[in-house]
């Protein structure tokens, strides 16, 4: 992990954002989305997880509870995905993240909700590594997170099938997709879930998915490859 300090070296990059983020993190994968779509520059950090970078004093400088992603703005230093892009769509009000229509904004909510609350926490590292192998047994860890993500998912399903259009609340990219996407990736190259088994509008919210990415690794993809990626019946877990 690069050396990171509050203090002068923050303060000298006002004009600069920047990103202390983990490659497979969901969470950090949120804002690179949210950043992208915003279209803006922003420098990355990585912090690897697996080494336990996270818990080094440095980085807990920054974030107490050693959690990715943190985001440094000149002296704002803001941790928690859902409170970054807040903060992203208050002081960055180009390309909005929410609809004006206050009951899409609550559905977009729900959305984020749903994701961060209800399936994400039940499956990140700690959980999986420290509870359920350790106390329960390693052969649990992937029916455990397979049936919160199914979970999670039929909830979305019923949530967005009266309000999606060509994404999950309308005709834009907004906070409920950037939410889904992540999530979405996890679940069919980590966790071998197929997109046919999501539900009757998986193929939607595969659509969101890809589309989304777009804004994160910056090329478009082809829709004969989501076709293959997407209805593949068995993926390699990593």
């Amino acid at each position: 992990m690069a050396s990171a300090s509050v203090g002068e070296e923050e303060h000298n990059n006002n004009n600069k954002l920047i990103l202390y983020s983990y490659w497979r993190s969901s969470c950090s994968f949120r804002l690179r989305i949210a950043l992208n779509v915003k279209g803006l520059k922003y420098e990355y950090r990585a912090v690897n997880l697996l080494k336990g970078e996270q818990t080094h004093p440095e980085f807990l400088q920054l974030n107490p509870i050693g959690f990715v992603p943190v985001l440094v703005d000149g002296p704002a230093v803001i941790f928690d995905s859902f409170a970054i892009i807040m903060f992203l769509e208050d002081k960055y009000p180009q390309h909005p993240l929410l609809p004006t229509d206050i009951h899409k904004r609550a559905i977009n909510f729900q959305a984020a909700s749903i994701v961060s609350s209800s399936i994400q926490p039940l499956h990140n590292l700690n959980l999986l590594q420290k509870y359920i192998e350790e106390k329960v047994g390693p052969d649990e860890k992937l029916p455990w997170v397979q049936g919160v993500i199914r979970k999670g998912f039929t909830a979305l399903e019923k949530l967005l099938k009266e309000h999606s259009g060509r994404y999950a609340t309308g005709d834009e990219i907004f906070m409920a997709d950037i939410f889904l996407a992540p999530q979405l990736h996890s679940a069919y190259k980590r966790f071998n879930i197929p997109m046919v088994q999501i539900g009757q509008v998986h193929l939607l919210i595969s659509l969101i998915y890809f589309k989304v990415l777009y804004y994160c690794w910056g090329k478009p993809c082809r829709l004969e490859k989501m076709h293959d990626v997407v209805f593949q019946t068995s993926v390699q877990v990593e």
